[in-house]
């Protein structure tokens, strides 16, 4: 056991307007924050494996609620079994649970139990959306995302990308994804005007 413990906070978020990662994170008081901003459909988040790599034995990893550590449950299970078995604690501020790799067959099914209902509360949270958005497009009044690049900045990202320059200086010079870069160069360019 080490000398000194560490309280990890975890948060994933989304760009959606009813999450407030501000007052998620504020509840959490952790050492070391841990966060991503990541769409619903990644798989594994980026700073995921930042943070298994940093937390040790005799961790505590606090997270905001299930839904923000894994995206389905057979992830959270996952990830809880994975930290578990390096000796870290999971704490789930929101369903008041935490989990330690000595739990007992009742912690293992309110794992279950409560992922499977954070994992159809989300389920249920998209489909709204989805509605609200078709709802709005049928209006007239979405207009859906704002393009990452302007059409100048594509052009220039597919000339320099033909001319060799890396996909990731690229994307770190217009503050994009890599993908978002890729999504661009796949694009069948607009016809310049002469």
């Amino acid at each position: 056991m080490p000398d000194s413990l560490t309280h990890v906070g975890w948060d994933l978020s989304v760009s959606s307007a009813d999450q407030n990662t501000v007052r998620q994170l504020d509840a959490l008081q952790a050492e070391r924050m841990f966060t991503d901003h990541a769409s619903g459909k990644d798989a594994a988040p980026p700073r995921l494996e930042e943070m298994f790599a940093f937390v040790r034995e005799g961790d505590t990893l606090r997270v905001h609620s299930m839904d923000r550590l894994a995206r389905n449950l057979d992830d959270l299970r996952r990830i809880v079994r994975t930290l578990t078995g390096k000796g870290v604690r999971v704490e789930f501020a929101k369903e008041n649970l935490a989990f330690t790799g000595e739990d007992n067959p009742m912690a293992t099914l309110l794992l279950s139990v409560m992922g499977a209902f954070a994992e159809f509360e989300r389920a249920l949270i998209l489909e709204r959306q989805r509605e609200g958005i078709a709802v709005a497009k049928a209006r007239g009044a979405y207009t859906g995302r704002k393009p990452a690049l302007t059409p100048e900045q594509s052009h220039a990202s597919r000339e320099r990308a033909a001319a060799g320059e890396p996909k990731s200086a690229l994307a770190r010079e217009f503050g994009i994804s890599r993908e978002t870069v890729y999504t661009y160069l796949r694009a069948v360019p607009a016809p310049t005007p002469s």
